[in-house]
């Protein structure tokens, strides 16, 4: 799997446990609705730090936590 459908897969997952919508992230994080969008559909090659950070701010989560996941293994991403 690329890195970008991992932080995709990732976000939707804590989006479920959290019972949070793409609106509600976008209002608590700040990060423009069209990016978390692009980013849950893989429009991105690639995501910066900083969107995931904001958005981990907006999740209630550390950014290791947002890695913290059998999705980031080295065995389970394509180089």
């Amino acid at each position: 799997m690329q890195l970008n459908e991992a932080v995709s897969q990732r976000l939707a997952e804590l989006l479920r446990e959290r019972g949070m919508t793409q609106y509600q992230l976008y209002v608590k994080s700040g990060v423009p609705k069209s990016t978390i969008g692009n980013v849950i559909n893989c429009a991105y090659d690639s995501v910066k730090l900083r969107v995931i950070h904001e958005m981990c701010q907006g999740l209630g989560i550390g950014i290791e936590d947002f890695f913290r996941s059998p999705l980031f293994d080295e065995e389970n991403l394509e180089p």
